[in-house]
């Protein structure tokens, strides 16, 4: 897994249009018409978001936000999870990953991560989705700042449809290896 972070805070993905889009930035949370009592899915990898949102241009995700939350709330995140699929390798059984999708306030998907043509790599991008308690933690505790990240989405866009790939690989917001305990690793099927 790869992500923009420091010492404090991780970076996350979210797109919408620009109804909550707007409000978000405005008041530093997400307040209506977000929708609390549904799962909001965060992406630490900006390529995977540009692949999601096709360059923030699909209806309902035109605004791509940086969302800097803290790095003790992702880690709880990650730590009360669940995969979003049975993985023989993390649950012994069926019946055991059904219960931990329960109770779990979190679900971890794992995809293809995107290279700067879009293009799916062999390195996996992480989804972490947020229900219940963890919305709520989410959008009282760990957000830090939001950013519209829009326009340089755009910007990248322009330069990899006029062949100045190098050009567009030099605006991406720098991600690398985040370090994850090993029992978190273990729990949503990280691989190094």
């Amino acid at each position: 897994m790869r992500a923009g972070y420091d010492e404090r805070e991780i970076t996350v993905y979210q797109a919408y249009g620009p109804r909550i889009a707007a409000a978000a930035l405005a008041a530093g949370t997400f307040l209506p018409p977000f929708k609390v009592d549904r799962m909001t899915w965060v992406k630490p990898s900006f390529m995977w978001m540009m692949y999601r949102s096709d360059w923030a241009t699909k209806p309902g995700q035109e605004w791509v936000l940086a969302v800097r939350i803290a790095r003790a709330g992702f880690d709880w995140a990650l730590a009360n999870s669940c995969l979003s699929h049975y993985d023989r390798d993390v649950y012994d059984s069926s019946e055991q990953w059904r219960e931990a999708c329960r109770s779990a306030p979190v679900r971890i998907q794992w995809d293809p991560d995107r290279s700067i043509r879009l293009e799916p790599l062999s390195r996996r991008a992480i989804q972490v989705g947020l229900r219940g308690e963890a919305v709520r933690r989410y959008l009282t505790e760990w957000i830090v700042g939001i950013a519209d990240v829009t326009p340089l989405a755009r910007q990248i866009h322009e330069l990899v449809r006029a062949g100045e790939v190098d050009r567009a690989q030099a605006r991406l917001p720098a991600e690398r290896p985040y370090p994850l305990p090993a029992e978190i690793a273990a729990r949503i099927g990280a691989s190094q």
